[in-house]
């Protein structure tokens, strides 16, 4: 890899990062304990338990929190947790959803008038943001805010949007007790930084060595069960941070479909990497669909590493992808010489849209 940066010297990542990206991937376990503890505290009305759907409005960042507590409580769960990317509501909403409102900016568009028509109804309310119109709409209706001050991008701030919608639902008594589990998950993560922060030389530190791997490769991630949003954030990390191209797929449907395009079009498996992000807590037929798949891309010539979650509960093998993919995207920018803060597509197309009224 002649001429790229080298990811050992400290003074690359002042040269390219000159936002601080890296300092919100240091700062991921202090925001998860963060957090948990303000969600703890939050004045929730408890008749906000007497629903029967969870409906959460967001859009990138600000939505895929909803993403990652569905996937991790969908197995126990007595409720549907959907998360819903657009303009208009769903017909369904009725007095027992309850439509939280996630935008950390407080100006996303999509999640504004999804949520003005939210207004319209008698579900139950909540919004998650810094501020902005949506903060002034939701107080100015008497709906519940949690708000938090923590500046960033919308992808740097998961910790706030994650651990408060799983905070809502263990205390509106929808799901068990994850205290011991976001504990957990803590630890997890300010050990696994201490592994693959900056600090750590590439001999040692598995995220650079996987970020080098995927220079100049289109990365897809595999994910299942409660990973399969993990390869979400992974795909949206990459294309965010890196500014590159990327692809996910999911267990079991990837072998219904995916597995079958591996020859063509002709040359282009030497350019792809996939990833399969693994846990322990997959069930084995899945875990056999992992090894079987494996089986396929080797004899497609198709480059491939397994990622494993770290810690003991589902949500420590979680969030520890999520940081590792954290790192591996912002890494990836730093090879290709890129500041993986500014998101310049997306400010213009805001930027353009504000000339035509909603």
């Amino acid at each position: 890899m002649i001429n790229n940066p080298n990811l050992d010297d400290p003074q690359v990542y002042k040269q390219y990062d000159p936002e601080g990206m890296l300092t919100h991937l240091h700062k991921m376990p202090k925001l998860c304990e963060q957090a948990w503890q303000t969600a703890m505290n939050f004045d929730l009305p408890q008749d906000y338990s007497k629903i029967s759907k969870v409906v959460i409005l967001g859009m990138g960042g600000s939505a895929i929190g909803g993403d990652l507590v569905s996937n991790l409580v969908a197995s126990e769960a007595k409720l549907p947790i959907l998360v819903h990317r657009d303009y208009n509501l769903p017909a369904f909403i009725d007095s027992k959803t309850l439509v939280i409102a996630s935008s950390y900016s407080g100006m996303t568009e999509e999640t504004l008038s999804s949520f003005k028509q939210a207004l319209e109804t008698n579900s139950k309310k909540l919004v998650i943001t810094t501020g902005g119109k949506l903060k002034g709409m939701a107080e100015e209706r008497k709906v519940p805010v949690f708000s938090f001050a923590y500046k960033a991008q919308a992808r740097a701030v998961l910790p706030f949007i994650l651990l408060p919608i799983l905070g809502f639902l263990q205390r509106l008594g929808l799901i068990s007790d994850k205290s011991a589990d976001v504990t957990e998950t803590v630890e997890v993560l300010q050990k696994l930084s201490q592994r693959i922060n900056e600090g750590v030389s590439l001999s040692e530190n598995p995220a650079k060595q996987l970020a080098n791997r995927l220079y100049g490769h289109l990365p897809i991630i595999y994910g299942a069960d409660i990973l399969s949003e993990v390869a979400h954030r992974w795909k949206t990390q990459f294309n965010e941070n890196s500014k590159a191209w990327a692809w996910y797929e999911v267990f079991p449907e990837l072998n219904h479909n995916a597995v079958v395009g591996y020859q063509s079009p002709l040359g282009l498996a030497s350019k792809i990497m996939v990833v399969l992000l693994r846990s322990a807590h997959l069930p084995e037929r899945i875990q056999l669909r992992y090894r079987l798949t494996c089986q396929l891309l080797e004899q497609a010539k198709v480059s491939y590493q397994i990622v494993d979650g770290d810690g003991t509960s589902p949500l420590s093998q979680m969030m520890s992808l999520v940081l590792f993919g954290d790192y591996i995207s912002y890494y990836l920018a730093i090879l290709y010489k890129i500041d993986p803060s500014p998101i310049e597509a997306i400010d213009y197309l805001k930027e353009q849209l504000k000339d035509s009224e909603l």
